[in-house]
């Protein structure tokens, strides 16, 4: 049977590439990056040159990136670092969009139970934020802004240098999550304000197991992770050198081949909506077209039909999609994402998410039309939703 992986907007494999500049880091040159003798050294000097690579990418000063597990950490480590660094100021009001990704709203949940205040800015119909309405919700006690850039499950590319002008203008900092547009859309840190950034290396095609949160100088965090003071003292913990050259080794392929990729994966992305909206009857796109989404996201409502049940009928034809964020896909909670641009609970449920990507291919394409087809009218012949 063959086999199509159309969700790379949950994970994507790691690179040959990727794979080959990792193999002696778990070997060979295996050392601590804190001990003082050559095995050790060796490490770090990787990770050093790994560091200055990625904080290239995003013209970051190098001191300014710190390593961590995952785009989680990093997003809890903005957010209650900075909360908590700040709290003496009395600045306790944080304001996100009602789009994050779950562990932004955690995150955020949480420190609301720490007595700081959160605003969810609301969303339009393809989930862009009001500017005017972040411009009347930041008052004197405005700590931070939060915005996840590019939407893991709708695709929303967010204005990004707007919001960090405002936020400049108003002193208040600005946190984005690139998880899911680095590569994707040219990133500069100090063009577009940003004071923190978060960013994940298995979304680009490196290892599971380490991300990144970019610091801007000067800007103060609390850790959440107390110990050896790895990381400038920001997060303690074993530096992961395998995985961190992965990750720079991923960012380097990206800054060679991302304008190329991205116009083939724009094609295959257009292509894939147009043939869905055109030979499916009853369906409707998710979130904005053009360049304004990313360039691999593709999000549709089926109508008169389960999300899920569509998920395990393509899997059946080895084909991988997803009905939304991969973090809370087994959650039969309907996405607060969809429901935020105004779907109902029934059009959310029937939504998929499909994420094209390095790997895929025309006949790709041609395969999952062929078999989405097919398993549409099945389901929506016994579907209770269509009587």
């Amino acid at each position: 049977m063959k086999k199509v992986y159309l969700d790379y907007a949950a994970t994507t494999p790691v690179d040959p590439r990727v794979i080959k500049a990792m193999l002696p880091y778990f070997s060979k040159k295996f050392g601590n990056t804190m001990s003082l003798h050559s095995f050790g050294q060796e490490a770090y000097q990787a990770v050093e040159k790994a560091r200055k690579t990625i904080a290239d990418f995003i013209n970051a000063e190098p001191d300014e990136i710190i390593f961590t597990s995952s785009a989680t950490e990093s997003n809890n480590l903005a957010l209650k670092g900075l909360a908590f660094a700040n709290k003496h100021k009395n600045k306790n009001n944080i304001i996100i969009s009602s789009i994050e990704h779950d562990c932004v709203l955690e995150s955020s949940r949480w420190l609301k139970s720490q007595g700081f205040k959160v605003m969810e800015l609301s969303v339009d119909s393809q989930g862009f934020i009001n500017l005017n309405e972040l411009k009347k919700a930041i008052n004197k006690n405005t700590l931070l802004v939060s915005i996840i850039h590019g939407n893991n499950e709708i695709g929303t590319i967010q204005d990004i240098k707007e919001i960090g002008k405002i936020c400049k203008e108003n002193s208040v900092y600005f946190h984005i999550d690139v998880s899911q547009s680095l590569g994707k859309v040219d990133i500069d840190v100090k063009e577009t304000n940003i004071d923190l950034l978060t960013a994940s290396s298995h979304k680009i095609y490196g290892p599971k197991g380490v991300a990144l949160l970019f610091i801007k100088k000067g800007v103060l965090i609390e850790p959440i992770l107390h110990g050896g003071g790895h990381e400038s003292g920001k997060r303690s913990s074993t530096t992961n050198a395998a995985g961190i050259v992965g990750f720079a080794k991923a960012v380097k392929i990206l800054k060679k081949e991302m304008k190329e990729e991205n116009i083939r994966l724009t094609t295959l992305r257009d292509e894939l909506i147009n043939r869905i909206l055109h030979n499916i009857p009853n369906t409707h796109l998710n979130g904005p077209k053009g360049d304004k989404r990313l360039s691999n996201n593709v999000n549709i409502s089926f109508g008169s039909i389960e999300g899920e049940s569509l998920v395990l009928e393509l899997d059946f034809h080895g084909i991988a999609v997803s009905t939304g964020s991969a973090c809370s896909s087994k959650d039969l909670m309907p996405s607060h994402v969809l429901t935020a641009i105004g779907l109902k609970h029934q059009q959310a449920h029937g939504s998929l998410r499909l994420s094209v990507g390095r790997f895929t291919t025309e006949k790709d394409i041609d395969y999952t039309m062929k078999n989405l087809k097919k398993a549409v009218e099945k389901l929506r012949k016994i579907s209770p939703l269509s009587s």
